[in-house]
């Protein structure tokens, strides 16, 4: 599909069966802060929560230039409402990060699944030797559900660099064998 169209009109990129998937555009600043700012988005990381709309901003434009690679996080909508964002986005050039949020009102459905096949196909099109990782923290079993039902398998256990708790622990699921350079990227 064209990004460029996409990212300047109100066309969706890409489509599943209830979610139309958006190439990420500054005017979503709003309606994606909502999401990040709120807590129950962060039950399994509370720090992470984005306490500021500028923390969003800078996010979204990562979001916004990950698609230089053709592929990349988008924000989706169902009915027209802002649920949540999710894809794959190329990391350090070695990965795709599998990544995906919802709103509280959202989980449960099937919606991060449903988008993430979508982002499996597309970035197994794009670039089929480029591994497909995501990686969680271990108390996310919801995520960590998701990635099972795609058909990742968890390569690796450790604890969660950066973390503020130092009790946490990195959980990678990928759709292959991990080389040590691909697995080290995954840690930073």
């Amino acid at each position: 599909m064209n990004t460029d169209r996409a990212a300047t009109t109100d066309q969706p990129e890409d489509r599943t069966e209830r979610l139309d998937l958006h190439v990420p555009r500054m005017t979503d600043l709003d309606e994606l802060h909502r999401l990040y700012s709120d807590p129950r988005v962060w039950t399994h990381l509370p720090s992470g929560r984005f306490a500021d709309v500028g923390t969003t901003r800078n996010v979204l434009a990562g979001w916004i230039s990950a698609w230089d690679a053709g592929l990349g996080t988008w924000v989706a909508r169902e009915d027209g409402k802002v649920v949540g964002h999710g894809g794959c986005a190329l990391r350090n050039g070695v990965f795709w990060n599998l990544g995906y949020r919802f709103s509280p009102e959202a989980q449960g459905r099937g919606l991060a699944t449903e988008l993430s096949r979508r982002a499996l196909d597309r970035a197994t099109t794009l670039r089929p030797e480029t591994p497909i990782v995501a990686y969680l923290l271990e108390n996310n079993r919801a995520s960590a559900a998701v990635a099972e039902k795609l058909g990742l398998t968890l390569r690796h256990r450790g604890p969660d660099a950066g973390n503020p708790d130092p009790s946490a622990i990195r959980l990678v699921y990928a759709d292959r064998p991990l080389q040590p350079e691909v697995l080290k990227a995954t840690q930073k």
